[in-house]
């Protein structure tokens, strides 16, 4: 018999595929026909692989439909940090809300760990939702530098190390590759 608790992973480190990892789960379970929620913090949602992940009817969006920039440009911005704070914590109220409500099988939270670190997003909140998960519920996090707590929650945590990237020779992301 299949075991039914869902676990948590954590995709860290400062190498290239810590979401493509997370999309890569989420493919495989909705191939699996699990039902998928994928909530996107800090980034749009533009990417390709989303649009491949679309034609499947188990998987649903969290949609961020907004953009403030790097972090660099507004982590020191009063003004702009509070709008992300606002807008980040209700998407991350909309995603848990959501995961429960519409008994998904799977949550990706992809760069929510970054979400932590910059305060855009109430850890305590997250900390309480994954110690009080639903049991079939599998969530995936994304991003670098996990707070302890995270880790010591997670049941996978895996680190992707950068040994060489292209980006370190000046060659921007390219479509359909990096996005």
């Amino acid at each position: 018999m299949q075991d039914e608790r869902g676990l948590i992973h954590i995709y860290t480190g400062e190498g290239k595929g810590k979401t493509t990892a997370g999309l890569g789960l989420c493919l495989r379970a909705a191939g699996s026909g699990m039902k998928v929620l994928i909530a996107r913090f800090l980034k749009t949602n533009d990417s390709a692989e989303l649009k491949a992940l679309a034609k499947f009817d188990n998987v649903d969006l969290v949609a961020n439909q907004k953009s403030f920039g790097f972090s660099k440009t507004w982590k020191n911005d009063p003004g702009k940090k509070m709008q992300a704070e606002e807008y980040y914590s209700m998407m991350l109220d909309v995603a848990l809300t959501q995961a429960v409500e519409g008994d998904y099988d799977l949550l990706l939270l992809d760069e929510i760990i970054a979400s932590v670190n910059l305060e855009v997003v109430d850890k305590d909140k997250l900390l309480d939702f994954l110690k009080n998960k639903p049991e079939k519920l599998e969530v995936i996090m994304t991003g670098r530098n996990p707070i302890p707590e995270l880790i010591e929650l997670a049941d996978y945590v895996s680190e992707i190390k950068k040994v060489k990237h292209p980006f370190d020779k000046g060659i921007l992301a390219r479509e359909g590759i990096e996005y």
